[in-house]
């Protein structure tokens, strides 16, 4: 039997003699029939390694004893694959041992059915029901990591094929989940075991190089550790301090070698010292020893104690240089803290035999809840698979309130998910952001350290902006985001949505014909939960359905069904050739010339814009953008006498660049020097300013309106997104009428 088979083993004596030499109160009796009745039930079966089967509940429920698991739970480990696995039912195992036991079964049994990879949105649908069950009990999620953390150690028996599948798998998965509940002692060995499969070679490579300094190392640990012990004897603590060290994980090392590139030698957490004490106040106290025995390098202190880490995590991390000049890196924390960062969630069973007073599972499984809003506010099911990997297990930065309070955020969150992650009313209401003292964009990212304060506005009917949706990072902001647009905003959306399919039909050159497009979208009204095309428009307008992922399906289906639309449609659409100046000119339409129009000053569209025409009395035709307000309500309204009125056209294509009038609005912190530098931008980029004005709101911001002459709408998105840039600009964005 190799290594790997050996690490898997483990006999119910073997079993029951760690279960007795534990401090806590299990009842044995009730765990030993568990095991007899798993042992009958699975019988002659044999695992991929030729082993029995039931070596691998066995295994499962050692790790949750090693945990500090209650009874039921270990119970659930034994039993976790009978109903999958055997010929027993689930009334079996409530009949014999309760139901708390066979409701843990139940949702370890419905996991194990699901295809994690599968097709990303089924995907993403199954994942939601795993959340729901941790939401429920979080112990079936525990016991999955166990059941997990076995069946990776003996990865080795399966094929290649499937080695890599399951270690990708634990990689997206069950290793940021491990993390977000703050089990360190699965996390990595998750992390690490997964890595090996994935990387051999990387894997490979570093365990080599640390193999090789492994003697030279442990000398170095012992002597830190033996020259610090002396140096804390000479202080007064309630008992003597527990040190000890630790190299960083493969995994993580790799992380920092090859995907910051840095150098082996560069990683200066590489080797641990940790320093346990008993109180908060004796950590802050082995701090000043430790600063003042060694010599701290300049940026390297983290304060976890005083601002957690979101999964809880507490300690105080400080890196040193030793007499020998070697970095290393001290992690100060109490028992509690160390119990809390080494079980995480699972010490809660722990805290409930009095180790710890305080129970943190509710703020732990804060994260759960939030992924499981930001799903319902979502009707696109795939969005599910980006906030497992953006939002599970983040790197993270901590930022201040003006007040001193921290807040935890991914890396690259902007001031406005700051703002959302105080308050959603917070968020709502924002109209600009200092950080450090001074004015920055709703885009800018924070950085650790610095602190953030929100500048909101009293108007009642102030709510965040559509654009806010691409400038947010996490999904709680999102969720919010798109929260307000549902409730408050449902025919706005409907219009929004509507004019966005149909521009993203047009696109696609899908024409489907009257009558059938109900029929046409059915699939994806059933899979968005949308009980009528208007509440399928209306999840399009708030974001909650992204049709860039489903217009590929939708062109096969549209393919499959009516055929390949002819090139030679295009040529069905009338033209309009714009003429300069202030409108009127010539277009042909169904090979009629001469017809006078004019650009509509509501909606002042240049080309690039969707653009629909209308007949006008006396005054040939006024063009419009397709999403003008006027044509918008026209549709809605969708009276056949005035409809009859709205015409469709298109640009001309011209060999010389077309000049066309449009506004823009510009809100920014008022200033000395605005309208100079937005004026500089905009003549920076050579468009030219027919008119400027600025006028001053009653939040103190500053609103600049200019009427100016551009190519279309290339140039004026590039326009637009200079202005953004300007020092205390908040929005930007075309002005409507």
């Amino acid at each position: 039997m190799n290594n790997e088979a050996a690490k898997s083993c483990i006999s119910i004596e073997e079993l029951t003699k760690k279960i007795v030499d534990t401090d806590r109160k299990y009842n044995l009796s009730k765990i030993l029939s568990a095991y007899e009745f798993a042992a009958k039930a699975h019988g002659d079966q044999k695992r991929s390694s030729g082993e029995p089967y039931i070596v691998h509940p066995l295994s499962v429920a050692e790790i949750l004893v090693d945990l500090g698991m209650d009874t039921d739970t270990i119970c659930v480990g034994l039993l976790h694959d009978v109903v999958e696995d055997t010929e027993y039912t689930l009334d079996d195992i409530r009949a014999l041992f309760g139901q708390d036991v066979a409701l843990l079964v139940d949702g370890i049994t419905k996991m194990s059915r699901i295809p994690i990879f599968d097709k990303e949105e089924q995907q993403a649908g199954n994942f939601m029901k795993v959340l729901l069950a941790m939401a429920h009990d979080i112990r079936v999620m525990i016991i999955k990591l166990a059941d997990r953390l076995h069946n990776i150690r003996t990865l080795g028996y399966l094929p290649p094929y499937k080695q890599r599948r399951i270690a990708q798998e634990t990689m997206n998965i069950y290793a940021p989940i491990a993390h977000r509940l703050g089990i360190r002692t699965i996390h990595e060995e998750l992390e690490d075991t997964s890595f090996r499969y994935l990387d051999p070679y990387a894997y490979s490579e570093i365990e080599h190089v640390m193999l090789l300094k492994k003697e030279k190392r442990e000398m170095f640990i012992d002597s830190i550790i033996e020259r610090l012990s002396r140096r804390l004897e000479q202080e007064h603590f309630s008992k003597t301090p527990m040190i000890s060290g630790r190299v960083k994980s493969i995994y993580g090392i790799y992380k920092k070698v090859y995907i910051l590139h840095k150098n082996i030698d560069e990683i200066y957490d590489k080797y641990a010292i940790r320093v346990i004490v008993d109180t908060e106040a004796e950590c802050y106290l082995v701090l000043g020893i430790v600063h003042s025995f060694f010599r701290p390098i300049p940026n390297r202190f983290k304060d976890y104690i005083a601002a957690p880490k979101a999964n809880m995590y507490q300690s105080l991390h400080t890196t040193v240089t030793s007499i020998e000049e070697i970095p290393f890196e001290i992690q100060i924390r109490t028992w509690d803290m160390h119990i809390s960062a080494e079980y995480g969630i699972a010490a809660h069973w722990k805290y409930k035999e009095g180790i710890q007073k305080r129970d943190r599972m509710e703020e732990r499984l804060a994260w759960v809840r939030q992924v499981i809003e930001a799903q319902q506010t979502s009707d696109d099911v795939e969005e599910i698979v980006n906030i497992i990997k953006n939002d599970i297990a983040p790197e993270e930065i901590v930022v201040m309130t003006p007040r001193g309070d921290s807040i935890t955020l991914p890396q690259n969150a902007t001031v406005l998910d700051f703002a959302y992650r105080i308050h959603t009313e917070i968020g709502h209401k924002t109209v600009g952001a200092k950080v450090d003292g001074k004015m920055v964009s709703l885009d800018y990212r924070l950085k650790t350290g610095e602190i953030c304060e929100i500048l909101t506005t009293k108007d009642p009917n102030k709510g965040p902006s559509r654009s806010w949706q691409q400038i947010v990072q996490t999904n709680e902001a999102k969720s919010k985001i798109r929260s307000w647009f549902k409730k408050e905003r449902r025919e706005e959306n409907i219009q929004q949505g509507a004019m966005t399919l149909e521009q993203e039909f047009k696109r696609c050159r899908i024409v489907i014909p009257e009558g059938e497009l109900e029929e046409f979208l059915a699939d994806d009204l059933k899979r968005h939960n949308c009980e009528s095309l208007e509440d399928f428009y209306a999840s399009i307008g708030y974001g909650g359905v992204s049709l860039t992922k489903i217009m590929p399906r939708l062109k096969e289906q549209y393919i499959k069904k009516y055929g390949p639309q002819p090139e030679s449609d295009n040529e069905e659409l009338p033209i309009v050739e714009p003429a300069f100046g202030d409108g009127g000119g010539c277009i042909t339409i169904d090979k009629i010339d001469d017809i006078v129009y004019k650009l509509a000053k509501c909606c002042s569209p240049v080309p690039g814009d969707d653009i629909v025409g209308f007949v006008t009395r006396g005054h040939g035709i006024s063009i419009h953008s397709k999403n003008c307000i006027n044509y918008v309500s026209a549709k809605l309204r969708g009276n056949p006498e005035e409809m009859e009125r709205w015409m469709a056209v298109k640009w001309k294509e011209t060999a010389k660049p077309m000049k066309l009038s449009t506004n823009i609005e510009v809100v920014a912190v008022d200033r000395v020097g605005l309208v100079f530098d937005v004026s500089k931008v905009i003549a920076e980029q050579k468009v030219l300013i027919h008119n400027l004005n600025s006028r001053l709101l009653k939040n103190g911001n500053a609103i600049i309106y200019a009427s100016i002459h551009v190519d279309g709408t290339d140039q004026l998105s590039n326009l637009l997104s200079k202005i953004r840039r300007i020092n205390g600009v908040i929005s930007v964005d075309r002005a409507r009428k």
